[in-house]
């Protein structure tokens, strides 16, 4: 029962903020503070998940064949790289990695 109370009060939280937004000023949502602001926050969020999702396993953190290939995305990104060949390359330095047994 406390299950669908939590899900219950997490809608009903969700839907507040949701009318909350209706009532918030034009000029504040379209200032330019507020647009750098939005943007800083989707990339810390997205980068949060992309590197909760290569660290995590199922005993807690774990290191495996994707941390280096995460960190040569970063660099082939870093340089300009076009995003397909980041993607080529990234994945076939975890393939290396697990097929040559170095990494799991």
């Amino acid at each position: 029962m406390t299950l669908w109370i939590a899900v219950i009060g997490a809608s009903l939280v969700v839907w507040a903020l949701k009318s909350a937004g209706y009532v918030v000023p034009q000029r504040f949502v379209e200032s330019a503070g507020m647009s750098r602001v939005a943007a800083v926050v989707t990339v810390a969020l997205l980068a949060s998940l992309v590197v909760s999702q290569t660290i995590h396993s199922d005993s807690g953190v774990g290191i495996d064949a994707r941390l280096p290939a995460l960190g040569v995305a970063a660099v082939l990104l870093y340089y300009r790289a076009p995003f397909l060949v980041v993607l080529v390359v990234a994945g076939c330095v975890a393939a290396g990695l697990r097929f040559f047994g170095i990494l799991p």
